[in-house]
C-alpha cells in the first residue's frame, strides 16, 4: 500500500491551459482587440479560438471545444473581458486569461507546482544532470535524485539559504505530489534515499485532459520519466515568457491591470483594427519597443547619453517578470507591472549589460534568457538606460 498518494488532476488542469496560453500567444490567437474605442489588450475570440482549437485538433468539433473552455471559465483560469458572462459563447465575445492580467488565483497548491516544474526544467538543462539511473533495494530506477544531492543543489542554485529550508521545500514538493520517493515509502529527508519527478512536464498535453474527472497520477507512456531509458530530445522548455522566444512582443497602453476586468459597460465584442492610447503600459505582442537600434559601442562611450543601473531580482513561483528581446545588445521589451523585476526597478527599454557578473552585450536574447532561466533564483543585473534630457 503506498504511503503517499496524490490526484494529480488539478495540476493537469493548471498545467494544460497555461501551455495553450503560450501556444495562442504564438499564434497570435491571443492580442490586443478594439471595440468602441477601447482597447482590450491581450484577449481572444470565443468564435477565433474554437476554430483554432478544432483546426489544430484540441477538440473533434465546436460543442467539444465550448466544454473544454467552459471548464476553464468555472476553474476561474479565463474569462469574460468585463465579465458580464459566465458562459463561454460560440460568438464574437472577447474573453482572457486571467494569467494576462493579474486575476489569476495563485494559491499555495498552484505556486508549489509552478516552482517544481521551474526546477524540473532546471535540472533537465544542467549539462551534468542530477536526474540519473540508480538502484534502491536491488531495483533500478530511472531519473532519480538522491535527497542530500538535491539539496546540495538547492543551496548551490540560491534556492533555499539552509539545508533546513531546502528539506522543507522537498517535503512540500512531495506532499503536492510533484516529487515521491521511488517506492512510495518515505517522505522527503535530507540524505541518501531516492526521488523522482511524479510528472514529466515535457510531455505534451492534450487539452481534452482537463475534461477528464480522473488523470493518471503516473504516465505509462514512452515519454514517462519512469521507464528505464534514455531522455526524449524532443521536449520543450518552460519559462517565464509570455510568448515564444521566436515572437516579437510590444508594450501597448491600457488601464491598471487591477481594473481590466471592471467597469466595461457592454462592450467586449470583436473589432479588429488595433490602436494605441496614453495610459500605463501592460504586456501584450507583437513589435519591438526600441525606436531604433544601438550598438554595445555607443553604449559604452564615455559622455553618451546612458547610465548604468544595477537590479537584484528574486524569482517568485512563475518567474522574474520581464521579457528579453533583442541581439547585441538585448533589451528589455516588457516588464510585467505586478511582477519581481518592476518592483526592483527595471523598464523596457533598458539594455542589458551584464547578467550575475557576465557581460551579455555580445550574446542574442535566446542566449541571455537561457542563462537566466538555468541560472539561481537570484539574478543580478547590470542594464544601461537613456537619460531623459
Amino acid at each position: 500500500m503506498e504511503m503517499y498518494s496524490h490526484n494529480v488532476a488539478w495540476k493537469v488542469n493548471i498545467y494544460v491551459p497555461f501551455a495553450l496560453r503560450l501556444r495562442l500567444h504564438e499564434g497570435k490567437v491571443i492580442k490586443d482587440r478594439r471595440h468602441h474605442l477601447r482597447t482590450y489588450p491581450n484577449c481572444f475570440v470565443a468564435k477565433e479560438l474554437i476554430d483554432w482549437l478544432i483546426a489544430h485538433k484540441e477538440a473533434s468539433d465546436r460543442e467539444t471545444a465550448i466544454k473544454i473552455m467552459q471548464k476553464l471559465l468555472d476553474q476561474s483560469i479565463i474569462h469574460h473581458v468585463c465579465d458580464e458572462h459566465k458562459e463561454f459563447k460560440d460568438t464574437k465575445l472577447f474573453y482572457r486569461f486571467r494569467k494576462d492580467d493579474g486575476t489569476f488565483p495563485l494559491d499555495n497548491e498552484a505556486k508549489v507546482f509552478l516552482r517544481g516544474q521551474r526546477l524540473y526544467e532546471k535540472l533537465m538543462n544542467m549539462e551534468n544532470s542530477l536526474l540519473q539511473t540508480r538502484e534502491e533495494e536491488g531495483s533500478r530506477y530511472d531519473r532519480t535524485l538522491v535527497g542530500s544531492d538535491f539539496v546540495d543543489w538547492l543551496l548551490q542554485e540560491g534556492e533555499v539559504t539552509s539545508r533546513e529550508e531546502a528539506e522543507q521545500l522537498g517535503r512540500r514538493l512531495l506532499e503536492h505530489g510533484i516529487l515521491q520517493h521511488v517506492t512510495n515509502k518515505h517522505h522527503f529527508v535530507d540524505g541518501g534515499l531516492l526521488y523522482q519527478f511524479r510528472m514529466n512536464f515535457r510531455r505534451r498535453r492534450r487539452l481534452m485532459e482537463v475534461l477528464s474527472d480522473r488523470c493518471r497520477t503516473i504516465p505509462e507512456s514512452q515519454d514517462s520519466p519512469f521507464c528505464l531509458r534514455k531522455q526524449n530530445s524532443d521536449g520543450g522548455k518552460t519559462s517565464f515568457l509570455s510568448v515564444s522566444p521566436s515572437k516579437e512582443i510590444k508594450v501597448v497602453s491600457a488601464v491598471r491591470r487591477s481594473s481590466m476586468s471592471s467597469s466595461c459597460g457592454s462592450s467586449g465584442y470583436y473589432s479588429s483594427s488595433p490602436t494605441l492610447s496614453s495610459s500605463p503600459p501592460v504586456l501584450c505582442n507583437p513589435k519591438s519597443v526600441l525606436k531604433r537600434q544601438v550598438s554595445p559601442e555607443e553604449l559604452q562611450t564615455p559622455g553618451g547619453p546612458y547610465i548604468k543601473k544595477t537590479f537584484t531580482i528574486v524569482g517568485d513561483a512563475v518567474g522574474w517578470g520581464f521579457v528579453v528581446r533583442g541581439n547585441k545588445p538585448c533589451h528589455i521589451q516588457a516588464v510585467d507591472p505586478s511582477g519581481p523585476a518592476a518592483a526592483a526597478g527595471m523598464k523596457v527599454c533598458q539594455f542589458v549589460v551584464s547578467v550575475n557578473g557576465l557581460n551579455v552585450l555580445s550574446l542574442d536574447y535566446k542566449t541571455v534568457s537561457n542563462l537566466i532561466l538555468t541560472g539561481p533564483r537570484t539574478i543580478v543585473m547590470e542594464v544601461m538606460e537613456e537619460i531623459d534630457y
